[in-house]
């Protein structure tokens, strides 16, 4: 609170009040303001301010030091340092009544003597897929273990059972109270595990436990289209519940392979497609790899490493999703030929000398300067780097 209010006018009460007038006050005030009652976006902090003020009126020592000396007076800072309970039970018995009057949190409902049903836990496995089984979908069998109800105990614990007793401990109710600073937490009961009740006489096949570990095999429906990271449930499949309770699921979590030609990003997939130096210089048809079989691309004359060629349609259906089918994306690599004999180098020679005999004459020279400006060039790429390399060279002063 921005001003703290002297407590006694935060309970509502005289400086003269008895203890089981401060009592009733706080009660009253408490199940007002209480934040599972009252919705108001204030009700926490005037709960808290009447919490802090119960504490200090309703322990005579405090309220001696608080009559005397005020705020500094109680814990140096004008309010309690946590909450405690006196052996009356007075917070007790004010939170029976608060939470015992709210529809749907009586805070000391008894459970059901008997077996309590649950769901049986899901189970997460990781199913690993090709890419083009991933494309495509399919259906996968695995083979796993999971808990199963007994089949001799029928999931029971016992074959008789009439031979289950009441838990000595929680004495039914399946949960056990404790005590932790201002409020009463409840735990389920680990002698009973929650169900109330023990098994005296226990199945000797799962000890008492209602279920046992068995392998199965789970058939996993997989539709095309799913990426890694993506998963599909089977319904049912995971482990058995307990006292008839519903199975868990099984969830499968896919995990697509590298592949050795493509790439994946989303919808859409990539390919590196490696072209001779002719085929780069003359041009000519290449064939690329898509998950549909092979097709033929027209490679232009003088295409250089690294461009890249969109096929339209040619990558992959998403699932659950009405969008088209994303595309392949073909980026050729001009390859450099090794382990040339004597007549291919000797050839290549007679090229790159043919190059410089273009260039060498003053009327070439002119005609090439006409080509590059034109775009023209035989060799944009080291034209225009060595241009650059002169420039830079000149700037420099060199």
């Amino acid at each position: 609170m921005a001003t703290k209010r002297d407590y006694y006018e935060v309970l509502g009460v005289a400086r003269g009040a008895t203890e089981d007038e401060i009592k009733r006050a706080f009660k009253r005030l408490a199940m007002k303001y209480h934040p599972d009652r009252n919705k108001d976006a204030d009700a926490g902090d005037k709960f808290r301010e009447i919490n802090e003020a119960y504490q200090v009126l309703s322990d005579p020592q405090k309220r001696s030091a608080y009559d005397a000396g005020g705020f500094d007076a109680v814990n140096n800072n004008g309010g309690p340092q946590g909450f405690d309970f006196g052996a009356d039970g007075g917070f007790g018995d004010i939170f029976d009544t608060i939470f015992g009057s709210m529809g749907g949190g009586a805070r000391r409902s008894r459970r059901p003597s008997g077996p309590v049903r649950t769901r049986g836990r899901d189970i997460r496995i990781v199913v690993t897929l090709t890419l083009e089984e991933a494309v495509k979908g399919l259906t996968k069998e695995v083979k796993l273990s999971a808990l199963t109800t007994c089949p001799d105990c029928h999931g029971e614990g016992t074959k008789d059972p009439k031979s289950r007793k009441q838990c000595p401990y929680c004495h039914g109710q399946g949960v056990i109270f404790a005590q932790q600073g201002f409020f009463q937490i409840q735990k389920t009961c680990e002698h009973c595990h929650g169900e109330g009740t023990i098994v005296t006489d226990p199945c000797k096949t799962c000890n008492g436990q209602g279920r046992i570990k068995q392998p199965r095999n789970v058939k996993i429906e997989i539709p095309g289209g799913l990426d890694t990271g993506q998963s599909v449930v089977v319904e049912g499949a995971g482990e058995s519940g307990t006292h008839g309770g519903p199975n868990g699921d099984v969830i499968a979590v896919i995990q697509v392979k590298d592949h050795e030609l493509f790439k994946r990003d989303g919808d859409n997939l990539y390919c590196e497609v490696p072209i001779t130096f002719t085929t780069a210089a003359l041009g000519g048809k290449v064939t690329v790899p898509t998950l549909d079989g092979k097709l033929a691309i027209t490679v232009e004359p003088g295409t250089q490493t690294g461009t890249t060629y969109r096929l339209s349609g040619k990558g992959i259906k998403a699932t659950y999703t009405n969008r088209p089918r994303g595309n392949l994306y073909c980026t050729v690599v001009v390859e450099t030929p090794v382990k040339l004999n004597d007549y291919q180098k000797d050839l290549l020679h007679k090229l790159e000398q043919s190059f410089e005999e273009e260039s060498g004459s003053a009327d070439a020279k002119d005609k090439n300067h006409k080509k590059a400006t034109a775009g023209e060039s035989q060799k944009p790429m080291i034209d225009s780097f060595g241009e650059k390399i002169s420039k830079f060279f000149k700037d420099l002063g060199k």
